[in-house]
């Protein structure tokens, strides 16, 4: 078993061109931004990792959008914890819709006994 040359994921993805930019994108963040802001993220994996793992998975347009929700659950009154990228887009999923990736990731709620 090799050693990952990083924390992004490193399994396979189609290599697009709208996936090298996203990729970009985020490693660009991760190397300029990420330090001075510091780690501040509330889930395992970073939201910047995430963001990495959803785009090389997804795609720019799916996984820009899956990551945007993340960010939003990050924030004071978010959630916290293990949040990761889906395997997989549910059946539902249309590229024209993406406000039905908005409930991926999110635990789901539990009723008092």
């Amino acid at each position: 078993m090799g050693i990952a040359a990083g924390r992004n994921y490193s399994g396979p993805w189609r290599a697009t061109p709208g996936r090298y930019l996203g990729l970009g994108l985020v490693r660009l963040y991760q190397l300029t931004l990420s330090p001075l802001i510091g780690s501040h993220c509330r889930h395992l994996p970073t939201c910047s990792e995430y963001a990495y793992e959803a785009v090389a998975r997804h795609g720019l347009w799916s996984g820009g959008w899956l990551s945007v929700f993340r960010v939003g659950r990050c924030g004071p009154f978010g959630t916290s914890g293990i949040d990761n990228v889906p395997e997989a887009l549910p059946a539902r999923h249309r590229w024209w819709a993406p406000w039905r990736l908005l409930r991926l990731g999110r635990p789901a709620v539990r009723t008092p006994e």
